[in-house]
């Protein structure tokens, strides 16, 4: 019947975060942090499952003597956020009795 949601982007920060990276296409830990009112312990966990899934790139460098951890959402990523998308419309035209 209906495809099943992506249980990697179906997690609320996960999605937040996609949803951040789909538009901007890059953008740095503190940012996400600010937009998404995550913890950073909390926000770093999700990042690295997205890594992980291969939905995004990670990036560490200093500038300034301080670490900046930027996070850039791949093709896999938005191929990904799409198709989620997708399946969700479906389930949104679900026809009620």
């Amino acid at each position: 019947m209906f495809k099943e949601l992506d249980p990697i982007l179906h997690s609320q920060l996960r999605l937040a975060v996609m949803s951040l990276l789909i538009s901007v296409k890059e953008a740095d830990f503190i940012f996400i942090k600010e937009k998404t009112n995550a913890t950073a312990g909390n926000l770093s966990v999700q990042v690295q499952k997205l890594k992980e899934a291969g939905y995004i790139e990670v990036t560490k460098v200093f500038r300034d003597n301080y670490p900046n951890t930027t996070c850039k959402i791949t093709p896999e990523g938005v191929n990904a956020f799409e198709a989620y998308v997708k399946v969700l419309q479906e389930y949104l035209q679900i026809k009620q009795p």
